[in-house]
């Protein structure tokens, strides 16, 4: 029998985005961070050349025990432990101390996910950019048509198309920018040892940070593992792009209705029972996105409250919200950008 959860993907899941999610991808992230943390070291003069070779080495052949990180992951709520013992079995002596030297777990995880949320975003603009030039294209082709505005679900006045097109447009391009300007103040690295100060890297911990920057061709910034704003910023930048595609997504909806049939949809969904039927799938899905980031995005909102420097209940909050609400977010674009080809203005 199929897994739920596969059919399911098929309708509301994002392919391409889950793959940058993958425990894959995460590991693969952590392992970039690892070595470049030992390069960055080497380059501070904290640790020799050699030693930042032999780490480079040992990732460079390594392949994970996944048992073994599941089972690490079970016993330390937190994988890295685990992967650094199976990476550090693999350095040569007398280099292994050089390995995750300074680090504490969260600096790698942390970081690991800045790395994969840089492919995320290039997804996302791309997709964004691609649904403004879809509604561009209608503006141009249909924006002077008139189109009757309903408020509060009752018929109004005559409007345009134009301005339909308008309002479903102008959120877009604000999230567009939103997107660029968060990789400037977002997509920094986290490197702070294990209390958060940078202490264990022995006075060298901001320009091994800044070594580490460069490496990985991310910004630079203090310690931040227990003030998680910027982490709920991007949940909240997701729930409003998620929002604004299910705006775009109900007014589709009933614009299709057979009694107002001002746009006809290809290519709908069928029905078991009526066959006569075209149902505007993509666009509920689209409502249904929203509401579902919406409501994630006030858990997320809680993982604001660490105590002291480092917090285990709202860390693993984060990796049970902040996930699917980019996976959502994904879904919402891409079928934001099959609606509109379906769509045909009336």
């Amino acid at each position: 029998m199929a897994d739920m959860n596969t059919l399911l993907h098929a309708l509301a899941g994002d392919a391409e985005i889950s793959l940058l999610l993958s425990d894959e991808a995460q590991i693969a992230a952590m392992l970039a961070v690892e070595r470049a943390l030992a390069e960055a070291s080497a380059d501070c003069g904290w640790i020799g050349d050699d030693a930042a070779a032999a780490v480079a080495a040992a990732v460079e052949e390594f392949a994970p025990d996944w048992d073994g990180l599941a089972a690490g992951m079970a016993q330390d709520g937190v994988v890295v432990p685990a992967l650094v013992r199976q990476l550090r079995a693999r350095v040569v002596e007398p280099h292994r101390v050089a390995l995750h030297k300074g680090a504490t777990s969260q600096d790698i995880i942390d970081t690991a996910l800045m790395l994969q949320l840089v492919g995320v975003f290039d997804v996302f603009e791309e997709r964004l950019s691609g649904l403004l030039g879809k509604l561009d294209g209608l503006a141009e082709t249909a924006g002077g048509r008139e189109l009757m505005a309903h408020t509060r679900m009752q018929m109004a006045l005559p409007t345009s198309w134009g301005a339909k097109l308008a309002s479903w447009r102008e959120p877009l391009q604000r999230h567009l920018r939103a997107l660029g300007a968060m990789r400037r103040t977002l997509l920094v690295v986290q490197l702070g040892g294990p209390v958060g100060d940078r202490g264990s890297f022995e006075g060298r911990g901001d320009a091994i940070a800044a070594a580490l920057a460069r490496r990985l061709d991310l910004g630079l910034a203090p310690p931040w593992q227990a003030t998680r704003d910027p982490i709920v910023g991007l949940g909240n930048l997701l729930a409003l792009i998620s929002g604004s595609m299910g705006k775009i997504g109900a007014d589709i909806a009933l614009l299709a209705q057979n009694e107002v049939a001002a746009v006809r949809l290809e290519g709908g969904g069928g029905s078991s029972a009526m066959a006569h039927k075209s149902n505007p799938v993509n666009a509920e899905v689209l409502v249904a996105l929203a509401r579902a980031n919406a409501g994630l995005a006030g858990t997320l909102q809680q993982a604001m409250v660490h105590e002291y420097e480092r917090s285990g209940a709202a860390w693993t909050l984060e990796w049970l919200t902040l996930p699917q609400m980019v996976v959502n977010t994904g879904a919402s674009l891409r079928l934001g950008l099959a609606l509109l080809d379906q769509l045909e203005l009336l």
